[in-house]
């Protein structure tokens, strides 16, 4: 099984609610990336997701801290592991399960928009 951790991201300059959130996937070298408007709940309406360039493999282990180059400050919210259930052949949807404290079950990530710069 490999990482994820849900990060809390305040203050981000292109963020205009001034909160999101980003689930991060481990994958070999970088950790596969996206925002999410909201944590995911069972049974509630779904959350957008908007896939991100990847990010250092460093943050599965930070508990929070700066993010470089001004884009504000992320807190660990959650981590725990994941495994891939199903990809699509276009890389457009993505179905893990994720096992961590306040995310647990089958999250089914579909992209709504294309890459955002960082």
């Amino acid at each position: 099984m490999s990482r994820f951790v849900l990060l809390e991201h305040t203050g981000h300059p292109d963020d205009p609610t001034g909160r999101h959130f980003d689930l991060l996937l481990e994958q070999a070298d970088a950790c596969e990336t996206w925002r999410l408007a909201d944590i995911p709940r069972v049974e509630q309406p779904a959350v957008v997701a908007t896939q991100l360039p990847d990010h250092r493999l460093v943050w599965l282990d930070r508990l929070e801290g700066e993010v470089s180059g001004g884009r504000g400050f992320a807190r660990r919210v959650d981590s725990g592991s994941y495994v891939y259930l199903n990809t699509t052949s276009a890389n457009e949807e993505r179905v893990v399960e994720v096992t961590g404290e306040t995310l647990s079950g089958v999250l089914t990530i579909t992209r709504t928009e294309a890459f955002l710069s960082q």
